[in-house]
């Protein structure tokens, strides 16, 4: 693996992300009507290979069962708001009105009220009343209590989810979450995350999940990055756990899902995330941007609330669409916004790749200009990409 002196003995990688690399079409076209996006979790399958953030500004039940109508995956967050409260309307709105100085402290105190079991149970039910997939999420010190109640409830997919997760976390205070031992015990798929390196993914598929995430600090809403200094840029990412599904694949047999988490926000980027080895991805602010999301036009970070050290803020994204729209078209805009499953279908068939694992062998450079390349005119008048 190649590295590069950085000072002392210190050595480093080299990594990328979104903006520093490009899809290089085929010699073969295929009509983007003939490729095929599905998206498997377990044996459910996806028509839109995306899955909604378990973000509260994201996703409320109505976001969920739309979206499940629309071919994708939403999850619900029973760490946050929905479960916090049985009319969490009034919470939004306020989340929505505060001053940038005010929100932090307000969405601290208001994640101060404590969740209720039975809302958990609720939630779950009225996403399955409305006929799709249901997914959740809990932090793992909460998996095991809050997986229980959402199995009993009917569940289908259940989410472990973290800034970082790993399968060894030493801890005097509380009994650490044993992925291996709560997924055998689940008989349902679990996705677990989040990761950004081989070891990580392949530790985490040995345990069972369905699915890896991956991604530490690149989303619209996180502060991670700059709080604590961690993270990978999604491409090298993406690309890393990519090969351990694909090593753990080789030696066991049984497929583990990719899901690149964060950091996309027009069609182009979902697009290299596959590329670079996805099988999916999780989004947040784009969806927020949804008329159906319950963040009022904002999008926050999920830790946020975190009652000692935040690492996320409250963002301004503006109601722009529908769901439909935003997911599958027809596109009201000209920038990448919008029909997220047209973008990746004619990126497929350009490159020629009629499944996702075809997609997945496309070539790739590394291009820094290729988002500004002959763009002068879209920059300065704030148009298409420029915006």
């Amino acid at each position: 693996m190649d590295t590069i002196l950085i000072g002392g003995n210190r050595r480093a990688r080299q990594a990328f992300g979104f903006d520093d690399i490009s899809i290089v079409p085929s010699d073969v076209t295929i009509d983007p009507e003939e490729t095929i996006t599905d998206l498997k979790i377990g044996d459910y399958t996806f028509t839109a290979p995306l899955l909604a953030s378990a973000m509260d500004g994201v996703v409320d039940v109505k976001f969920a069962i739309e979206m499940g109508k629309l071919g994708g995956l939403a999850v619900l967050n029973l760490n946050g708001i929905q479960t916090r409260f049985e009319n969490p309307g009034e919470i939004l709105d306020q989340i929505a009105s505060k001053d940038p100085s005010e929100v932090t402290p307000f969405i601290q105190n208001a994640y101060k009220e404590p969740i209720k079991e039975e809302l958990v149970g609720k939630r779950v039910q009225e996403i399955k009343d409305g006929g799709v997939v249901c997914s959740v999420s809990a932090t793992p010190q909460d998996a095991e209590r809050f997986g229980a109640l959402a199995k009993e409830a009917g569940v289908d997919i259940f989410v472990i989810q973290s800034t970082v997760t790993s399968t060894r976390h030493i801890s005097s205070k509380i009994e650490p979450l044993d992925i291996g031992k709560f997924c055998k015990g689940f008989d349902r798929p679990v996705l677990a995350g989040n990761c950004v390196t081989y070891e990580v993914a392949i530790q985490l598929m040995q345990c069972g999940i369905a699915g890896v995430l991956v991604g530490v600090g690149p989303g619209a809403a996180c502060t991670t990055r700059g709080v604590t200094g961690i993270g990978v840029p999604q491409i090298t990412a993406t690309a890393d756990c990519a090969k351990a599904r694909d090593d753990y694949f080789q030696e066991s047999g049984r497929y583990v899902s990719i899901i690149t988490d964060g950091g996309m926000r027009v069609g182009g980027d979902i697009c290299k995330a596959i590329a670079a080895g996805a099988d999916g991805v999780m989004i947040g602010s784009p969806f927020a941007k949804a008329e159906e999301a319950p963040g009022r036009g904002y999008h926050w970070g999920m830790a946020t609330s975190h009652a000692s050290l935040p690492r996320g803020t409250r963002v301004k994204v503006s109601t722009t669409a529908s769901l439909k729209n935003i997911l599958v078209g027809p596109s009201l805009v000209d920038d990448g916004s919008q029909n997220f499953v047209g973008s990746i279908k004619n990126s497929m068939g350009l490159c020629g790749a009629k499944t996702i694992k075809d997609f997945q062998k496309a070539e790739l450079v590394i291009s820094s200009s290729f988002m500004t390349e002959g763009k002068l005119l879209q920059t300065t008048q704030r148009v298409g990409m420029g915006r």
